[in-house]
C-alpha cells in the first residue's frame, strides 16, 4: 500500500510501527451544528482508507475525536440559550446518523474532549517544566521559537505562518507565532480548575492528548482535512514532540482536498454549503451522496453538484439491477480493485473497475467490491423513502391494489390515473407475468 505523506510531500509505501496493530486518528467535528457535505467528505474518505486497512491487516484500531468544548459551542449555547451538553449531545448524534446514512461505521474510539482535561493538564505542566510553555496573563501559550523545524509539515516561512494563523495580538504574548494551550473562563463560561486558574483548553491541544492516552505516543496515520494542516496539525506536532522527547506524533500525515462550488471551498463562513442533513430530508440517497464524494482522488478539489449526486445514483440504479440477489464475500473482490485503492486510494481508477465489473457482467466480484467500497448495502434501494413528503411504502401498495381490482373490473380510467398518480409522486410501476412491482425515481 502506497500513501502521500503531507510531511515528507511524496508518496510513499504504507509500513505500520507494528504490522499486527495499524493506528489511524482522525480530527472530527465539533458539535454545534449540522455538519455539511465539505464536512462528510473527510469522513467516507478515512472510513474507505480503515476499510482497506483492515482487509490487508489483521488488526486496526481508527479514532476519531469529538469537540465538545469550543467557543463556537459556547456562541450557540449563548444566542439560543440551550445548555452546553446539550447541544453537543444532539449535535454528535445527529451527525452519527448522518455519516451513517452514508455508510460510513463508527470509528473504533470516539473520544470527547471534555474527558481529557486533566491529561491536558498534565500535558501543559510537561511543556512549561521543559520550558516550551509559559504562563502570561492567566493564560498558559506555546512558545514557538522554542521548538526547532516548527513548520516542517505546513512548509510555510514564519511570515506565511502568522499570516495564515490569523493570531490575535495579545501584549501578553512573547512571540506573535506564541498559540494558546490554556485561556481563562468568565463566570458564564464553561471552565475547569486548573494551577493556572479556572479556564479551559486550547482547541489544538485536545488531539494531542487523545492521541497519547488512548493510541499511544506515536501513532501511524493521522488524517483530517486539507484546511487542518496549519495551524491545527503543525501544532498538535510541537506539543507532542515536544512533551515526549521529540518523539514523532505520527509517520504518515493523510489529507484530504476542500469541497467547492464553482470554485471556491464549501465553508460555513462563506455561506455556500448545503448540510449532510438537508440532502437526506430532501430524499437523496446516502450511497449518492458517498459515490459523488469518492469520485475525484482525495486528495484533488471536489466541485460539489446536485447534478453530481444525480449521476451517482444512476449509477448505482445499474448496480443494484446487476447484483439484485447476489451473494457475495470479501474473497470475491478482485485485485486490481484492491490495488487502486492502494495506491494512495485511487478511488476514481477504483470506480472504473466497478464500471467494468458491471459492463463484463461479473456480478459477484461487482458486488464485493462495491461492498467495501461502502455501497450495494441496501436491501429496499428502489423502494425506499424519498424524502419527508414521499408517499409512504404501505400506501404504494393499496394503491397498486386498488388498480389491479380496477383492470379486473376493466376499468381502465381508473388503472390509468392511480398509475399517473404515483408516477407523479415518483413512483413507477411496472407491471409483469408474476405482478406489479415499483421503484421510486
Amino acid at each position: 500500500m502506497k500513501l502521500f505523506n503531507t510531511l515528507t510531500k511524496k508518496k510513499e509505501d504504507f509500513v505500520p510501527l507494528d504490522p499486527h496493530h495499524v493506528k489511524m486518528y482522525v480530527c472530527g467535528p465539533t458539535v454545534y451544528n449540522y455538519a455539511h457535505v465539505g464536512n462528510a467528505r473527510p469522513v467516507v474518505v478515512f472510513d474507505l482508507l480503515a476499510r482497506l486497512l483492515r482487509h490487508d491487516f489483521p488488526k486496526v484500531t481508527y479514532a476519531r475525536n469529538i469537540t465538545d468544548i469550543d467557543d463556537k459551542i459556547i456562541t450557540a449555547s449563548q444566542e439560543t440559550g440551550e445548555d452546553i451538553s446539550a447541544i453537543t449531545t444532539k449535535y454528535t448524534r445527529i451527525y452519527e446518523e448522518d455519516m451513517g446514512a452514508l455508510n460510513a461505521e463508527l470509528p473504533d474510539l470516539r473520544p470527547r474532549a471534555t474527558d481529557y482535561i486533566p491529561q491536558m493538564i498534565a500535558m501543559i505542566e510537561t511543556l512549561i517544566d521543559k520550558g516550551y510553555a509559559y504562563v502570561a496573563d492567566g493564560h498558559v501559550l506555546f512558545h514557538v521559537p522554542s521548538m526547532e523545524n516548527y513548520g516542517e509539515l505546513s512548509g510555510r516561512n514564519r511570515e506565511e505562518m502568522i499570516a495564515g494563523a490569523r493570531v490575535e495580538v495579545a501584549p501578553y504574548k512573547k512571540d506573535a507565532s506564541d498559540f494558546v494551550l490554556w485561556k481563562p473562563s468568565r463566570a458564564d463560561q464553561p471552565g475547569w480548575d486548573s494551577p493556572w486558574g479556572r479556564g479551559r483548553p486550547g482547541w489544538h491541544l485536545e488531539c494531542s492528548c487523545m492521541i497519547e492516552d488512548t493510541l499511544g505516543e506515536t501513532i501511524d496515520i493521522h488524517g483530517g482535512g486539507l484546511d487542518l494542516i496549519f495551524p491545527h496539525h503543525e501544532n498538535e506536532i510541537a506539543q507532542s514532540r515536544c512533551a515526549h522527547g521529540g518523539a514523532a506524533l505520527a509517520r504518515y500525515w493523510v489529507h484530504n482536498g476542500y469541497l467547492t462550488v464553482e470554485g471556491e471551498k464549501m465553508s460555513k463562513s462563506l455561506g455556500n454549503f448545503i448540510t449532510v442533513h438537508e440532502l437526506l430530508e430532501e430524499g437523496v440517497r446516502g450511497e449518492a451522496i458517498r459515490l459523488a464524494l469518492l469520485s475525484a482522488h482525495y486528495r484533488q478539489p471536489l466541485d460539489f453538484s446536485r447534478d453530481g449526486i444525480d449521476q451517482a445514483k444512476k449509477q448505482l440504479d445499474r448496480w443494484y439491477r446487476l447484483t439484485e440477489g447476489v451473494e457475495a464475500t470479501e474473497e470475491d473482490i478482485p485485485e486490481d480493485f484492491l490495488e487502486a485503492l492502494r495506491d494512495d486510494l485511487n478511488t476514481p481508477k477504483a470506480i472504473a473497475v466497478l464500471s467494468a465489473l458491471a459492463r463484463e457482467g461479473k456480478v459477484k466480484e461487482l458486488k464485493a467490491a462495491a461492498n467495501m467500497f461502502g455501497l450495494l448495502h441496501q436491501d429496499d434501494w428502489f423502494t425506499m423513502a424519498g424524502g419527508e413528503d414521499a408517499i409512504e411504502e404501505v400506501e404504494v401498495n393499496r394503491l397498486i391494489e386498488e388498480r389491479a381490482e380496477a383492470k379486473k373490473n376493466k376499468d381502465f380510467v381508473t388503472a390509468d390515473r392511480i398509475r399517473d398518480e404515483l408516477a407523479a409522486q415518483g413512483v413507477i410501476l411496472k407491471d409483469g407475468p408474476d405482478g406489479t412491482t415499483w421503484e421510486r425515481k
